[in-house]
Formats: structure tokens, sequence, C-alpha cells
């Protein structure tokens, strides 16, 4: 266990960044904490089952200590670390944080090849993961690289889905794309795979910055697609 305990608020806003602390939500089988990592405001993300401890953190994207120190606090039983897809600043921390939890990793074969650990697992489309009592469903979106995923998480007692993007979507819009082709691509998925298959109450949770909803986001889908990015 680390020394200093972290500062985690219940106050949860969606909106932290480097220094602030994390910030947990808590689902009717779940609990979500979110913190803030690195020089590019990364978001990790574990998801933690209520009844068995086991949890899943999304991407170790940096400053592996206080990665450890939010896990040695509030999940030490790691079962599982994906990464969303294969940028730099979302895997800075993965060899450290397996290494020091013994957690396998997963990601998109298309993604894994840069990855500094060898993912455990390859996700694909339609795949999903458990995780205790949590499942998750993978979501393969093409276009800001070539294997990012989402992860789909269901509370079951509200129905509401909570979304792991990565850089896929964020409030404003889709994630940062090379060329006409995989924007087309990105967006095309993301409305296909996202907003055609879950409902507005979606929460959103994206790599960098403050999480969303589909329904404040669904209106701009044609701006979006008008203005190519």
């Amino acid at each position: 266990m680390t020394e200093n305990a972290p500062t985690i608020s219940d106050d949860y806003t969606g909106e932290v960044s480097v220094g602030t602390g994390s910030q947990r939500r808590t689902l009717s089988h779940a609990t979500i904490v979110k913190t803030s990592v690195g020089p590019m405001d990364n978001n990790a993300y574990l998801v933690i089952c209520s009844r068995t401890g086991r949890s899943l953190l999304v991407d170790a994207a940096n400053d592996a200590p206080t990665l450890r120190a939010v896990v040695d606090h509030v999940a030490p039983e790691v079962s599982l670390i994906v990464t969303t897809h294969q940028h730099f600043d979302h895997w800075q921390a993965l060899e450290d944080v397996a290494s020091a939890t013994g957690a396998p990793s997963a990601a998109h074969p298309l993604d894994a090849e840069p990855l500094p650990v060898a993912p455990t697992r390859l996700l694909d489309d339609g795949d999903s993961v458990q995780v205790g009592d949590v499942t998750l469903n993978v979501i393969h979106l093409r276009g800001h690289t070539p294997g990012s995923i989402a992860l789909a998480l269901t509370d079951p007692e509200s129905g509401v889905v909570h979304l792991f993007t990565g850089d896929s979507l964020f409030p404003g819009g889709v994630g940062k794309t090379d060329g006409e082709a995989n924007f087309v691509s990105l967006l095309d998925d993301v409305e296909s795979r996202i907003f055609g298959r879950y409902d507005d109450r979606t929460v959103v949770y994206p790599g960098h910055g403050k999480d969303t909803t589909l329904g404040s986001e669904r209106p701009h889908l044609h701006e979006w697609r008008t203005r190519g990015w």
C-alpha cells in the first residue's frame, strides 16, 4: 500500500485536472473513479465491482505513482488494464502499473504493436470484458487510430450506459484524425455504433477533459460532419 492516501471526492462532476485529486461516481453495482494524470491531462478510469472489489483500469496513461496510489486505496485487485488506443500519452504508465499490480492488459490488435506491454488479450468489436459482476462491451471505432476502442457499461438498475470513449468522442466532437477519409470513418462509426445504439442518457467519459452525454452531443452531429472535424 502507498503511504499517503489519495484524495477522492464523492461529489462527482466529471471535471478533474492534474493535482485536484480523483472523483468517484457510484452506480448500482459498481463505482467509477476518474483521475487526471500527466502533462496532457489524460483521464484514467478505475471501474470497480461493488460486490467483489475487482477492478478494471481504462488507460494507464501517465504518472504511475498516482495511479498506483489510487489503485492501492480503492481497488487493489486489478483484473485487467485496457488501453483504448495506441497513442503514447495513453500508455506511459502501463508497464509500471501492470508490473506493480500483476494485472493482464488488453487492446485492439490493430493498436497493440506500439504498446510497451504486449496485450494478454486482444479485443475486437462485439467482445465483452467481465470484472466481477460488471460487464463492459467493446466497440471498435475506426479513424482516430486503426484500433481505437470504447467500452460500454450498463447500470442494471437504472439502465443508464456509461461509455469510455478514449480519444474517439469528446464534448463538442469526435477525436482528431489524419485526413478526410479517417474523419469520415470515425464519424460514421460514432454515429452508427454509439449514437445509433445508445440513448440520450448515456454518459460519455473521454480520454481528456470533462464528461458529457449523448443527449448533449446528438444535436450537433450534422454540424460536425459539415465542418469536417
